[in-house]
């Protein structure tokens, strides 16, 4: 039988397939070369700990409100998915099964879903409409929050230019002008703001299960 999880899973990878058949070879190989030292890198070695607090920034909704992200939250545990922005497929592939698999879980479980990019608040509502979220999707500028939490991925210039050479300029959706990305994570807070979980992804084309983020909910008690 087939599974939720198979399903984003399958999606991702023919997303990826997808890719190194329709991409110039150039742009593949340096897209591949990017891919390959991130996974060589790993996660970063200052990634926020579990039990460490998450702290109360500043964040920008899709409508281009400032809000703050413990008012976000409200004192509930809480879900949070940082993703590089609308313009990344493999974002959009799991922000999509988010919504089917996550929502109504979390919902039965008094727990919010929040997704965190750095992109300006017209692409969080581009992401949002896209892909039919219910749920709350935020900006992160400067990737304030995803500084604090050790998540930011380092550049690569080759990467740069393949995307540039697609049309796509990160620097140009990007809240602060710059081309700085989080790595894909996963946080998991209880009521408190405590981290009770994260998980961060090197590889861009993967994504956290659905499965182990209920768990870490449902951990929580």
């Amino acid at each position: 039988m087939t599974t939720s999880q198979d399903s984003m899973t399958q999606q991702l990878t023919e997303t990826l397939e997808g890719s190194l058949t329709q991409l110039p070879a150039e742009v593949s190989a340096a897209f591949a070369a990017d891919r390959d030292g991130l996974d060589a890198a790993g996660a970063p070695a200052g990634v926020a700990a579990v039990g460490s607090t998450v702290a109360d920034v500043d964040l920008i909704t899709a409508q281009g409100a400032t809000t703050r992200l413990h008012s976000e939250i409200g004192g509930r545990p809480a879900v949070l998915v940082f993703y590089r922005g609308a313009w990344c497929p493999y974002c959009n592939v799991a922000l999509g099964a988010y919504q089917r698999e996550l929502v109504p879980a979390l919902v039965d479980r008094g727990a919010t879903l929040i997704a965190i990019s750095p992109q300006k608040p017209d692409g969080s509502l581009s992401a949002q409409e896209s892909n039919e979220l219910t749920f709350t999707v935020l900006s992160d500028p400067g990737n304030t929050l995803a500084g604090n939490l050790g998540i930011i991925a380092p550049n690569n210039p080759d990467a740069i230019a393949a995307q540039k050479q697609l049309g796509l300029d990160v620097t140009e959706h990007n809240a602060d002008g710059t081309a700085d990305l989080p790595f894909p994570t996963v946080v998991v807070l209880d009521a408190k703001g405590a981290i009770a979980f994260i998980d961060v992804h090197p590889n861009y084309t993967t994504r956290t299960e659905t499965t182990d983020i209920l768990a870490a909910v449902d951990a929580l008690g």
